[in-house]
């Protein structure tokens, strides 16, 4: 992982020809501020320790069925859990990608995240959370792990691995969570679109600068965004002729798009 300070000296430029001096130190750390807790998005990787001889894999743990953890292989926009119903389990993505939509009484339907592989959802069961607060929907054909939440519970008093594992996840999403309430806040909704799209195409993670965002719907964005499907749309052809983002081969997403949400 790159140094706070290295992020902070050199930029390059849309041409990747220039680089900016010590004077703009301050827009690097907006950057800075604005992905970097999105780095440790996923898990990271952990070996196991040994307990009576028996190593406890965590990978393993994720990727396979056993006591009180079951697979299943569902289809795109099957519902994995609705609003309101009981939280009695933890979910692990092992492939494919989910989204949390919560709906208001009023019938006003938000976008709270997109999630993917690697990313666990239901989590908030462990501290006493009863319901389900979210509906969460797979956009592509996913393969989902459920834990159930007396088994989550005792892996993680009993596998340091596993704790070692799941603990910075949680607070890497804590992270993010007041990063997008900051976003909403303060940013216009053509900032926070630029913004979406950078972290759906997992800017600041590593890989290529310009990176392929999964097939979101424009009225998906609408909902992450907090804005209509018309607006998404128009700041969508707006990012497509100033080059910032192209359909090439699926959702392009350069790098240069960040300087919509640098912007004052």
């Amino acid at each position: 992982m790159q140094s706070r300070h290295v992020l902070a000296k050199t930029w390059p430029s849309e041409t990747g020809d220039e680089t900016v001096g010590e004077h703009d130190a301050q827009r690097h750390e907006r950057e800075e501020r604005l992905f970097w807790g999105s780095r440790m998005s996923s898990p990271p990787k952990s070996t196991g320790k040994q307990k009576g001889g028996v190593s406890f894999d965590p990978q393993l743990f994720l990727a396979t069925v056993g006591v009180a953890r079951t697979i299943t292989q569902c289809p795109k926009d099957y519902k994995i859990f609705s609003q309101g119903d009981p939280a009695e389990s933890v979910f692990y993505i092992q492939q494919g990608r989910v989204k949390l939509k919560v709906k208001s009484k009023q019938g006003k339907e938000a976008v709270i995240a997109i999630l993917g592989a690697g990313e666990f959802l239901g989590e908030a069961c462990l501290i006493g959370q009863t319901v389900c607060l979210a509906t969460a929907t797979t956009i592509v054909p996913s393969s989902i792990l459920r834990i159930d939440k007396k088994e989550m519970q005792r892996v993680l008093h009993e596998e340091r691995t596993f704790s070692d594992l799941f603990i910075p996840y949680v607070l890497s999403r804590n992270v993010r969570a007041q990063e997008d309430l900051v976003d909403q806040l303060f940013n216009s909704s053509e900032q926070r679109l630029a913004r979406a799209l950078l972290l759906l195409a997992n800017y600041g993670k590593e890989g290529t600068p310009d990176a392929v965002a999964p097939e979101i719907t424009q009225e998906t964005l609408a909902g992450m965004v907090g804005t209509t499907r018309s607006r998404v749309n128009f700041f969508m052809t707006k990012f497509k002729k100033l080059g910032f983002i192209d359909y090439k081969n699926g959702l392009r997403v350069r790098r240069s798009l960040l300087n919509i949400v640098l912007h004052d």
